[in-house]
């Protein structure tokens, strides 16, 4: 496991690329978030999953947890359209299955979709030149 005092090393790309940030709240139970955590872990998340991640345009993407709090990243080329890619990928194969799987540990609507559970960010601060 990495340690998160160390940082994360990131991908690098030939040319710049788009961020978009989401969260998530996860229902407050210890042994859900375990189990959440569990079938996020390496290997468990389904290959058809990662081929739709992948097939919407996709680059990287990067889930963080505090508490109860889930933050995401992710990262696209910049002629990346977020609501296609999301559309598309409610209907890839296994999409609503996964989605479903995971409900259980998500404070959502039952049936919503991963565009209508993760919530975009505004950002708000940035430090680049």
């Amino acid at each position: 496991m990495e340690d998160k005092k160390q940082g994360y090393r990131v991908t690098e790309y030939s040319g710049p690329v788009k961020r978009y940030c989401q969260m998530l709240s996860l229902k407050d139970d210890e042994a859900l978030i375990a189990e959440y955590r569990k079938r996020h872990g390496e290997g468990q998340v389904w290959p058809e999953t990662l081929a739709a991640i992948r097939e919407v345009g996709i680059l990287e993407m990067e889930i963080y947890i505090l508490g109860t709090n889930l933050f995401m990243i992710v990262e696209t080329p910049l002629d990346f359209d977020w609501d296609t890619a999301m559309a598309k990928m409610a209907t890839l194969p296994r999409q609503a299955e996964w989605e479903a799987y995971m409900s259980v540990f998500q404070q959502a609507e039952p049936g919503a979709s991963s565009a209508e559970k993760w919530q975009l960010m505004d950002r708000m601060f940035h430090l680049y030149k």
